[in-house]
């Protein structure tokens, strides 16, 4: 498979050290011995540092909530606008098979910030979703399964990339949407320095007008809207921050629900939509539910725009501070686009349903990485990664010793980034033992290759595909490849014995299905 593509742009420089490991300094040269022995040690930022007056590399990471792989004009929409998005993309490298470690939010977070499979800590559903013991009168009381039961908190026990990077002396920074755990396990417990807006909900509670009736967040001018206000929280600490590293984290709450936007951009993308010329059904089933099939939902493209607009303020703050050139950016969504349910306002064409489902529409993500001097600028990745990877090749590139024991499920992505190596990564794996509120079923799937296994859990049903050639999933293979299927199956199983995944139970108060 085809790992990069070098986009047009000057390409800086990067220092490599065969030591140990790889460890990058924006700007540094000529570590000499007694550098590169420091690089190995505990404090190799610090000593880097020290050694050469270098200063170092800080990193911006933006999470978007909900947002579709085609949800930028930079991955094919034509229909939504993302000026500060598809910039990044210009000025670093796009992935086209990134993936979500989850199709719903925060067991994907939780990746992020542990480097770990959501199965290998129990988070595995949104934290919120009912327990087992405790259906109450939810839709799926009367399903064949009861979810398995999941964690509903990230622990305390792991070790955060903010942890790390402060623990180097990184001046660490959180806004938005957590959705990690209540009291006691917020972004203040997790490394995070500052916390703006970081609560154990998943939606805005006062939603995206202020007043935001956020504990963590005081109520703005009325009107003002969520993502400008996090945007200008996170403006004034780069302004405040100096030279001191930093990890900004702006966890966007927007695209998700409630489906609200500015009245001027509703407006012009109702105007927009008047252009839209479908050549197919705007809806189109998908199991029990309909899928959108076009993008055109005024009131969701006005989320994107304004969403893309915040991304631009903290793009310009970086420029205008002259922290650029020293700032690793990352752009991330935690899972696909809102399709099946909710108003179903985003196509994730001419990938398969979205979030809430293992179907590549829930699970591929957009993702951008801009590394100045280091990552080729408007480059291409194509090989697969997750969102487990962020956190060792978020400190290769800072410098600092890896945690293997911590990030046990990531792989540094720096080789992809420089251009100058691969990763080595037998399969990339999902489980999701739990009824998506999007229509998904419990499940769990593997990629290796071009082959993608999905195990359905109600019924045993296997479905396999290549995405080389059904990029869509619409030709399931598995009896036309019974070794294939085997060989993906056994790898399935074995990886959940392997981290202790939960499964669901057999329900006995289910109803018999039609």
């Amino acid at each position: 498979m085809n790992s990069t593509n070098r986009g047009g742009g000057a390409v800086g420089f990067a220092l490599s050290l065969t030591l140990a490991g790889l460890f990058y300094w924006s700007g540094l040269v000529g570590l000499g011995a007694e550098g590169a022995r420091a690089a190995q040690e505990p404090g190799a930022a610090k000593a880097n540092q020290r050694l050469a007056g270098a200063r170092p590399l800080s990193f911006v990471f933006f999470l978007v909530d909900d947002m579709g792989w085609r949800d930028a004009v930079c991955y094919g929409s034509t229909f939504y606008e993302t000026p500060n998005i598809d910039r990044l993309a210009r000025e670093g490298m796009r992935f086209t098979e990134a993936y979500a470690a989850c199709p719903v939010c925060s067991p994907t977070r939780a990746s992020i910030m542990a480097g770990k499979y959501p199965a290998r800590m129990g988070t595995t559903d949104w934290f919120g979703a009912p327990q087992p013991d405790a259906m109450g009168r939810h839709w799926t009381r009367s399903k064949p399964l009861l979810p398995a039961r999941y964690l509903n908190h990230l622990p305390l026990e792991e070790v955060t990339i903010a942890e790390a990077l402060r623990e180097a002396g990184y001046a660490t920074f959180f806004a938005g949407k957590w959705h990690l755990g209540g009291e006691g396990f917020f972004p203040e417990d997790q490394g995070f320095e500052i916390n703006k807006g970081g609560i154990h909900l998943g939606s805005p509670p006062g939603g995206y007008f202020s007043p935001f009736k956020n504990p963590k967040l005081p109520d703005g001018p009325k009107g003002e809207h969520l993502d400008d206000r996090l945007a200008a929280e996170s403006v004034q600490f780069l302004q405040q921050v100096g030279r001191k590293p930093f990890l900004l984290y702006l966890s966007f709450y927007s695209v998700h629900t409630p489906l609200e936007a500015k009245k001027d951009l509703i407006a012009k993308y109702e105007a927009k939509r008047k252009q839209v010329k479908a050549e197919g059904p705007l809806f189109a089933p998908e199991g029990e539910r309909m899928a959108r099939q076009v993008q055109e939902h005024a009131i969701y493209a006005g989320m994107i725009e304004n969403m893309d607009r915040a991304v631009g303020q903290v793009l310009d703050a970086l420029d205008r501070l002259h922290l650029a050139e020293h700032t690793a950016v990352f752009f991330m969504s935690d899972n696909g686009g809102l399709s099946t349910s909710e108003g179903s306002p985003t196509s994730n064409l001419p990938l398969r349903a979205g979030k809430g489902w293992l179907y590549e529409g829930g699970i591929r993500e957009p993702m951008i990485i801009k590394w100045p001097g280091a990552a080729a600028p408007g480059s291409t990745c194509s090989v697969p990664v997750i969102s487990t990877d962020f956190y060792p090749t978020i400190l290769q590139m800072a410098g600092l010793p890896l945690r293997p024991a911590q990030h046990v499920d990531g792989v540094s992505l720096v080789p992809l980034l420089r251009q100058d190596g691969s990763i080595v990564r037998e399969a990339i794996y999902w489980h999701y033992p739990h009824y998506g509120n999007q229509g998904g079923s419990p499940g769990g799937a593997v990629r290796a290759g071009p082959w993608k296994l999905i195990e359905l859990f109600e019924d045993g049903r296997l479905e396999l595909y290549n995405l080389k050639d059904d990029l869509g999933e619409q030709h399931n293979l598995a009896a036309q490849q019974p070794e294939k299927t085997a060989e993906l199956h056994r790898m399935l199983k074995d990886w959940r014995k392997a981290v202790g995944a939960r499964l669901p139970t057999p329900n006995p108060d289910a109803k018999a299905q039609k």
